[in-house]
């Protein structure tokens, strides 16, 4: 098992950046990690991917020293297990919504004796043929990265016992998600969903967890490091849209010239 680049930056006091990726492609991840890039993210939840997908694309990944991370549709343990045994490092859950949900969470992702996961001989654990299971254990507890998702009020009114569960490492917000469960659907930037942004990350700074936030650009990636997140992540397609229109009305303004 690789150690988990991202992990140890975040634990020494780092900030890391991360690109969400929902398409079933290993080549695309292969490209991205040819980039700067800490850790990209497999959307599970919200994107068809299944295992079988994350298991190449993790692959992918590692050939460029870039941390594979996934994010699953539910705190499930059969369902969790069967996403970390494609070699991922890190797991997002959504919909934390109190310590125990953080503890089912941990829980999962871990072995004996902090966890109750799985074992057996996949990728997860080199098939089983370079080190015996005890020491692989023993480096998975360690390198494994767990992000809990802060998107709902309930979990806001409860973060302070989510982020003292042990093993618990980021808080992420979910900011289109937690603004829907504040009455404002999609409404990133309304007063009150931006005070409870506020909120979250406050009760953040004074526990062992990172704060964690999904940004739409540069200038919000560079606002929410100033406001203490260090786990800062992009969806690729935020990425993409801006410069194939910047490209488009480049080409189009020359035609017209």
């Amino acid at each position: 098992m690789q150690p988990n680049k991202t992990k140890a930056k975040l634990k020494s006091g780092e900030t890391v950046f991360g690109c969400f990726v929902r398409y079933p492609d290993a080549s695309l991840v292969e490209v991205l990690g040819f980039q700067d890039w800490d850790f990209i993210l497999f959307d599970g939840e919200h994107g068809p991917l299944e295992p079988h997908h994350i298991l190449h694309m993790a692959s992918a990944a590692e050939l460029r020293q870039v941390t594979p991370i996934v994010r699953v549709p539910t705190n499930q343990p059969p369902v969790i297990l069967r996403f970390m045994d494609t070699g991922v490092q890190g797991l997002h859950v959504p919909l934390v919504n109190s310590g125990d949900d953080a503890e089912r969470a941990v829980r999962s992702v871990k072995y004996y004796p902090r966890g109750n996961r799985g074992l057996a001989g996949v990728r997860a654990s080199d098939y089983g043929q370079t080190i015996p299971f005890g020491e692989y254990i023993e480096q998975a507890n360690a390198e494994t990265l767990v992000v809990v998702h802060i998107e709902t009020t309930e979990a806001v009114e409860r973060l302070p016992e989510i982020v003292e569960v042990q093993g618990v490492d980021v808080a992420f917000i979910g900011p289109t998600d937690l603004s829907h469960s504040l009455g404002f659907p999609g409404e990133t930037g309304h007063p009150t969903v931006q005070a409870t942004f506020l909120r979250i990350a406050e009760i953040v700074k004074g526990s062992d967890a990172a704060l964690g936030i999904m940004v739409k650009d540069a200038e919000g990636a560079r606002l929410w490091r100033e406001r203490g997140a260090r786990y800062i992540a992009i969806g690729l397609e935020s990425l993409l849209s801006p410069a194939v229109r910047d490209y488009l009305k480049a080409v189009h303004n020359t035609d017209a010239g």
